[in-house]
Parts: C-alpha cells; sequence; structure tokens
C-alpha cells in the first residue's frame, strides 16, 4: 500500500528542525553492532510519529526497530538517507524495499561523504585558519576561523541532504549526481592548493620572523616533512595532515 506522494514533505517545519538537530548528534550512539543505525533511529523518530496509530500504533514500533538496524554512511551525508527513508516509512513502502535501499545507499554515502569531507573541506579549513595564523591572527581568532568555517559547511551539507532526501524519496539516488557532490573534491582542492601558497609562506614568515636563525630550521624541518610524505605515500590522509600542521601554529602562537 502506498500513501499520499507528499506526505512526508508536508511535515512541520518543527519536525524537519528536531530531525536535523538530533541528526548532530547521530554519532552519540555509535556502536560496533549497528554503527550509525541507532543514530538514524533516533534522528527519524519524531517524523515517525505520523504514522498511522502514532506512538502506540505497530506501524511506529515496527519502523523504529527496522531504522535502527545496522546502518552505515558518512555523517555528514546522512541526512540524505534520513530524509529518504523517512518518506519512504510514511508512504507506507513495503518494509523488504525500503531494506534493500537502506543497504543500497549506505556504500555511496560514505565514500563520496569521504573525498567531500575528510579529503577536500576539513583540509581547506584548516589551511586558511593558518592563512589567518600568518597574517597576524590571535590563537583564538585561527581556532575560531577554522570552527566558523567548517561547521557552517557541514551542517549545510546535513541540511541540504535532508530536504533533498524528504523531497524524493527512494529516487533520491540520483542527488548523488550533484555537481557539488560530484565535482566538489576537485574544486575544493585547486581551492585549497591556492590559498596554501599564499598561507603557507606567510604562516613561515611569522613563525621565523625577520633575520632569525630559525629560518634554517623551517628549511630542516620542511625537507623532513616532504620525505615523511613520499615515504608514507597513499597513507598520508589530507585531513591528518592539515589539522596537525594547523595544530602545530596554533600552539606556537599560543607559547610566542
Amino acid at each position: 500500500m502506498t500513501g499520499p506522494p507528499d506526505r512526508a514533505v508536508d511535515l512541520p517545519l518543527r519536525v524537519k528542525f528536531a530531525m536535523l538537530f538530533r541528526l548532530l548528534a547521530m554519532q552519540g550512539s555509535w556502536n560496533y553492532e549497528t554503527l550509525n543505525g541507532t543514530g538514524i533511529g533516533f534522528a527519524m523518530e519524531p517524523a515517525l510519529r505520523f504514522l498511522p496509530g502514532g506512538v502506540d500504533g505497530p506501524a511506529y514500533r515496527a519502523a523504529l526497530a527496522r531504522e535502527s538496524r545496522y546502518f552505515n554512511a558518512h555523517p555528514y551525508l546522512a541526512g540524505i538517507a534520513l530524509g529518504a527513508l523517512v518518506r519512504a516509512e510514511l508512504d507506507e513502502v513495503d518494509p523488504q524495499r525500503i531494506e534493500r535501499f537502506r543497504t543500497a545507499l549506505a556504500g555511496p554515502l560514505g565514500s563520496v561523504g569521504d573525498r567531500l569531507v575528510w579529503a577536500s573541506w576539513l583540509p581547506f579549513c584548516s589551511i586558511v585558519a593558518i592563512g589567518v595564523y600568518g597574517a597576524g591572527g590571535s590563537p583564538l581568532g585561527v581556532v575560531g576561523t577554522f570552527l566558523l568555517l567548517y561547521n557552517s559547511g557541514h551542517i549545510l551539507l546535513r541540511a541540504w541532504g535532508l530536504r533533498i532526501g524528504l523531497s524524493r524519496g527512494l529516487n533520491v539516488a540520483s542527488a548523488l549526481g550533484n555537481p557539488v557532490l560530484r565535482q566538489g573534491p576537485q574544486y575544493i582542492g585547486s581551492a585549497a592548493a591556492l590559498v596554501a601558497g599564499v598561507a603557507l609562506p606567510l604562516a613561515l614568515q611569522r613563525v621565523a620572523g625577520p633575520g632569525r636563525a630559525l629560518v634554517g630550521g623551517i628549511i630542516v624541518a620542511a625537507l623532513i616533512g616532504i620525505l615523511l610524505l613520499a615515504r608514507l605515500r597513499e597513507r598520508a590522509e589530507g585531513w591528518r595532515i592539515a589539522l596537525g600542521v594547523l595544530a602545530v601554529f596554533v600552539l606556537y602562537s599560543v607559547l610566542t
């Protein structure tokens, strides 16, 4: 049986905000048995109350149990799955079809999210914060810039995913072809390289200071870093490197 096609889209705004807010805490219930499944069920719960019979009905209990099972996806793109699954449940799609959809969606959301966020957005935000340090920013300004930029990006990504999922339901797979998801890592990577070309020299100049012998130490440290990256190769993850470099500059700024 299939319900009205726009039922999930007509959820009250307060319910959509409740789901988005709970989505931010999705990883708080992460465990080895269900991974993100419990968090997905928790985030969906406000919408599932609109199933026939409400919270005391069998449809609510069955849907909540079904959606709290094993599920693994990138946490920042999980909103796409969340919205689509809510739409499917409220449209009373066959449970077996929902289960197949959950299984098929997890992998693509994980791989796309890793490339977009961990390998692109997080290093870009770190490099921008390093640029703020190089321009004379305080430790608070450096950390504040990173947190504001990074969190703005992932919250907008979560909200967009939830909206797309609610509007498209089981047809949400086409959203993974969105230019932001497909070409975003390439453009962000290019922007990060451009910003790094300005930010890193400024930061190193501030560390060394005019006419200080520390310049030689910086050159040696840079050569060591290059050798380490060459040795690590594919094991060197961009987000770890970027955060490590940012932490070094913030620590140096605090100590001096």
